[in-house]
């Protein structure tokens, strides 16, 4: 499963590539838990076992994918 975040004020987003098995309600909960509290962190750990914290102050969006999807590719839409 994939997650791009994007951050304010950073034109690049953070990709991290989680674990197939990852629960996708539950990681959406820790999403909107750390959205709605005061310095609170993102932390993910991704399929090599490193982790990414991101501040929750600095998200701009989140999208959560599964490593499955493919969009168009090309020109095609």
């Amino acid at each position: 499963m994939d997650i791009k975040i994007g951050v304010t004020y950073t034109p690049r987003e953070v990709a991290v590539e989680l674990d197939d098995s990852t629960d996708t309600a539950a990681l959406r909960a820790d999403v909107e838990t750390v959205l709605g509290a005061d310095h609170a962190v993102l932390w993910l750990t991704d399929v090599k076992g490193r982790q990414v914290g991101i501040p929750g102050e600095k998200i701009a969006y989140v999208e959560i994918g599964s490593a499955d999807d493919t969009g168009p590719i090309g020109f095609g839409g």
